[in-house]
């Protein structure tokens, strides 16, 4: 995995040491409170989070077409972001590995909120990206680490909302009544979802699927589904012919109903599985991605596409 070099190190302690010398340390008229999401999901929750209020000005750091960071680099314009930013609201669970040297060393005025902090029932990655793709997070004695991917799930990214929201109420006392009744909405509006993907889901003849990688574990754990396999165990990492094998052998033995490619991969390997294994492919989104002017109600308009597309595939038996 790629580490942050010295050179950006430097020039993001330069920046900053600029910025405090002319940057009030509460948040007033005469200035917006700079609000940075590290990813395109933790992003869209903190716009609908923070809609609204006029003294908030929120950035994402990583392209928000990019999807999960699992190999991303900083770049400069990543650092001069944090170097500007007054908050940064990260994903957590080692989804930021990327950081490399704690920001705060080198922005001591950033205030860091992990939507993830706290929250119970985490699922432990069981393929290689555990090792490989979680450095940044605690591992367990056999080399596990958790699953970072909660936000794929419209329960999980429930309970991210209530931590940014809390998070936020210290940090910028003006707005916390705003965000917290936003927050409220929004929380109802994703339990909604996910109350209606558990029915459709109870609904299914066949509830085991195979994915592409670790990302619907959340989702299916909230809403019946059951993942009996993953095209790639560290994500961007094609199986073996062993592995391509062994998969096959899986789909037909748990007699799973669909294997589901994401947008954010390329489906070709996922397709060919498929077919060997004699079941039907489609994708699933977990919106880890999006477009760069994404409407606040994307993740519930990407959601509900979804539970059309399980509808058509895991239905049909």
């Amino acid at each position: 995995m790629p580490t942050v070099r010295h050179p950006f190190l430097l020039l993001l302690f330069s920046c900053c040491l600029v910025l405090s010398l002319h940057q009030p340390d509460a948040w007033g008229a005469e200035r917006k409170i700079r609000i940075l999401a590290s990813t395109f999901p933790v992003y869209q929750l903190v716009r609908n989070i923070s809609q609204g209020d006029t003294g908030v000005e929120l950035d994402l750091m990583i392209p928000s077409q990019m999807g999960c960071p699992h190999d991303y680099a900083l770049t400069p314009q990543d650092m001069l972001k944090l170097a500007h930013a007054d908050v940064f609201i990260v994903n957590g669970l080692g989804m930021e590995e990327f950081l490399g040297a704690p920001i705060q060393k080198a922005n001591a005025r950033l205030k860091i909120i992990d939507s993830s902090q706290g929250i119970e029932q985490i699922l432990v990655c069981t393929g290689k990206e555990n090792a490989a793709g979680n450095r940044g997070a605690t591992l367990h004695e056999d080399g596990h680490g958790p699953n970072p991917h909660l936000f794929a799930s419209p329960r999980m990214a429930a309970l991210l909302v209530a931590n940014i929201a809390r998070g936020f109420a210290g940090i910028y006392p003006a707005g916390a009544d705003r965000f917290a009744a936003n927050a409220k909405n929004y929380e109802q509006r994703l339990n909604r979802l996910a109350d209606d993907m558990a029915a459709l889901c109870r609904r299914l003849p066949n509830k085991r699927i195979v994915t592409q990688h670790e990302v619907f574990d959340y989702l299916a754990r909230d809403i019946g589904l059951e993942v009996v396999g993953v095209v790639q165990a560290h994500p961007g990492q094609n199986p073996s012919a062993a592995e391509i094998l062994a998969l096959v052998k899986t789909i037909k033995t748990k007699k799973a109903g669909a294997l589901f490619t994401e947008p954010q991969y390329p489906e070709a390997v996922g397709a060919t599985l498929a077919k060997e294994a004699g079941i039907v492919a489609a994708r699933l989104d977990p919106a880890a991605s999006g477009p760069d002017r994404a409407p606040l109600e994307y993740y519930e308009q990407v959601m509900r596409h979804n539970m059309t597309v399980l509808e058509q595939t895991l239905g049909r038996y």
